[in-house]
């Protein structure tokens, strides 16, 4: 078996190596992140889920005055829908945490989240993005349509092979195999069924989904260096997808705090919770997560116990709180690095890789 560095990946995107920036939604993803990325060589994505609409045509012209190479936007796609049937108990429960931070009581009013998804969409389509990925399911076929009509590029994260296979049929050009080992939000479609959403580990999902689909698959969870990356390929991937490694670059949005709890975790130190926003996601398991645990309350639904728990989240971080804060993460966390621009992480990634596969040169496949 002979393994490539430049997959058909790199050919679809436009880009150089077979690697994604992870789109971080909530402040990690900075305009000089994704920037760093894309001009290294990769493919750049800005987590545009929790932004307005305005603020992301600011992003993207950002991006576009620090780069001329292809990037990527991320969005939620789904509705978001409150569900506030049992909001007062869980913002009874929230304010004991707000007293331990010093801030105001929330109300015991129903809890609004913002829906600006297809104006989001809207966004990414006029300001002519080269590449839109989605998170949560697929783009609904109206979108799916004016995307592939504007000529951009579609990818979905998936979490199982039946996902992977609903996200060929409706237009995607690849998918990413979203592995247990990954940090954040999983990426599973149907929470309904999978409660804690599905969590199948990387080195097992990728090759069969790559057995069952057509289109290019990027690996995703756990994969920190060129070793990783090799061994994608190896399973059958074109490509790589990567967050928590850029977590604590130099360009990285991250909040100190929330570095330092990185820098100071090791593979035991995260767990898959949906105290923070209601919706499974893989963080470091800090102070909030084991007093919310204790408390017996089931958090409410995605995006009500985000939104609920916003204020608690900016406290924090205005107070450099980690105990407090998401501290999104996978498992590699032993193999981060202080100290390094984006641009170092993608050339040390390749160029271990090349070192693996006895290559000298990008392109010699000898």
């Amino acid at each position: 078996m002979r393994i490539q560095l430049e997959t058909n990946l790199c050919t679809m995107f436009n880009i150089h190596y077979p690697i994604f920036l992870a789109g971080m939604a909530g402040g990690p993803g900075t305009v000089e992140l994704v920037a760093a990325v894309s001009n290294a060589g990769g493919l750049g994505t800005l987590g545009a889920a929790y932004m307005t609409p305005s603020a992301i045509r600011k992003a993207i012209r950002e991006i576009r005055q620090l780069t001329d190479a292809p990037f990527g936007v991320n969005l939620f796609s789904i509705q978001m829908t409150d569900n506030n049937e049992r909001t007062k108990e869980v913002q009874r429960e929230l304010n004991q945490v707000r007293d331990q931070l010093g801030i105001t009581h929330a109300d015991e009013e129903p809890v609004v989240t913002p829906d600006h998804f297809e104006e989001q969409f809207a966004v990414v389509l006029e300001e002519k993005v080269p590449v839109i990925s989605t998170a949560f399911g697929v783009l609904p076929e109206p979108l799916m349509r004016q995307a592939k009509s504007a000529g951009m590029r579609i990818v979905t994260m998936v979490t199982t092979v039946n996902e992977a296979i609903l996200a060929e049929q409706s237009g995607c050009d690849a998918i990413v195999a979203q592995g247990s080992e990954a940090g954040g939000h999983r990426g599973t479609f149907d929470i309904s069924n999978h409660p804690m959403g599905a969590n199948i580990g990387t080195f097992a999902l990728v090759p069969q989904i790559v057995d069952c689909v057509r289109i290019p698959v990027v690996a995703a969870g756990g994969i920190m260096d060129g070793r990783g990356l090799v061994a994608a390929l190896a399973l059958g991937a074109q490509g790589v997808q990567m967050g928590t490694r850029f977590l604590t670059s130099i360009e990285s949005g991250a909040h100190a705090a929330y570095q330092n709890a990185l820098l100071n975790s090791t593979e035991e130190s995260t767990v898959i919770t949906k105290v923070f926003s209601g919706r499974p996601a893989r963080g470091v398991r800090n102070h909030f997560i084991k007093q919310w645990d204790a408390s017996g309350v089931e958090p409410l639904p995605f995006p009500t116990q985000n939104t609920a728990t916003r204020d608690i989240r900016n406290a924090a971080a205005s107070q450099s709180n980690a105990d407090y804060l998401s501290l999104w993460a996978g498992q590699g966390t032993r193999m981060l690095t202080s100290g390094q621009n984006a641009g170092q992480i993608v050339a040390e990634t390749i160029q271990q890789a090349m070192s693996i596969l006895s290559i000298e040169s990008y392109g010699d496949t000898k």
